[in-house]
């Protein structure tokens, strides 16, 4: 690694998993350069960061936002799950272009859509991935290019991981499905069958994982793959716990309205995709992250209650003057 120069460009910065990347970056003394359409107007900007003016559909952006850059995080993704059929492959063709030009690795957070019931309940990174939704096959074909490309020269460093959650994560089943942001918890809106299991990812989990194995870039091969364990809640429980305890008080628990989505997908692109992902509530799913273990030693993991606290802080849902010890463990 000492050979490896500091600098990271990241396209995302200002979404949950890529704003953690670059901070995360940041603190361990790399130089981050980060691209957005329009920078001088964003309401909250680092200014540690280079910003740059460009947009990721822009070959030409990127690859002039790229240049000496030694990383490449690809963190960015059409809001609001809108025309990612258009979108999300031209945006990756142009990061692979831009890491060919300028000898970066890419980055990217994957998640568990490239698998398929099939190869449930524990994929590994080698399972076959035959996924049964257009954002699962979009994804697939997506780390397709980056495979492609690795046998060319272009190094790229993929890690999938469970449903996101976390402070300033954007659109995610907590924030979006299960909880009213900006409102006290009084009901929690459930997606998964009772006693069915579920994998969660601490989007900080996510980028300290992320960051330690950029880090060992001696070990990583030109593709290189690993699955997180993140947060497994076996039964659908732990979850659930974890936020009666923090929030101090019981709550209501009701299903998620899959039976009125059919209806109201029509008009909603985020219920589309929503009712396309409900098999992953249906059956529990696993990642195995053996391998993520024996380059690392061990996943980074932030206790339930405290990673559960710091995600209903950040969406306004807690008070930070009611202040809860949220460093114990949740039952289960």
């Amino acid at each position: 690694m000492a050979d490896l120069k500091r600098t990271a460009l990241v396209l995302g910065a200002t979404g949950g998993i890529g704003g953690e990347l670059a901070r995360r970056l940041s603190a361990q003394g790399w130089q981050v350069r980060a691209l957005h359409r329009n920078p001088e107007a964003l309401p909250v900007r680092n200014k540690g960061f280079d910003w740059r003016r460009g947009d990721a559909m822009s070959a030409c952006d990127v690859a002039m936002a790229a240049d000496g850059m030694a990383l490449i995080v690809h963190a960015v993704n059409p809001p609001g799950y809108r025309d990612w059929d258009r979108l999300v492959l031209p945006m990756i063709d142009n990061t692979i272009a831009a890491a060919r030009r300028s000898g970066a690795r890419i980055v990217l957070p994957g998640t568990v859509y490239n698998f398929g019931p099939d190869a449930f309940p524990l994929p590994t990174e080698a399972s076959a991935q035959r996924p049964v939704t257009r954002k699962g096959r979009i994804r697939v074909e997506l780390e397709a290019r980056l495979r492609a490309a690795a046998e060319e020269g272009v190094r790229s460093l993929v890690v999938r991981a469970g449903d996101f959650f976390g402070p300033n994560s954007g659109s995610n089943w907590f924030s979006g499905a299960m909880l009213k942001p900006g409102k006290p918890v009084r009901t929690i809106t459930y997606p998964g069958a009772e006693g069915i299991g579920h994998q969660w990812a601490y989007i900080p989990d996510v980028a300290e994982t992320i960051v330690r194995l950029i880090e060992r870039e001696d070990a990583l091969d030109k593709f290189a793959v690993f699955h997180m364990k993140g947060h497994w809640d076996d039964d659908g429980t732990r979850m659930l716990g974890a936020i009666r305890h923090v929030i101090g008080r019981p709550a209501k628990v009701r299903p998620f309205p899959w039976w009125a989505l059919p209806l109201l997908s029509k008009f909603s692109v985020l219920l589309s995709e929503l009712r396309e992902m409900r098999y992953l509530w249906q059956t529990p799913i696993h990642m195995d992250n053996a391998r993520l273990i024996r380059i690392l030693g061990a996943e980074p993991h932030t206790a339930w209650n405290e990673a559960v606290d710091a995600t209903l802080r950040s969406m306004g849902c807690i008070p930070d003057r009611v202040a809860k010890d949220a460093t114990d463990e949740a039952a289960p």
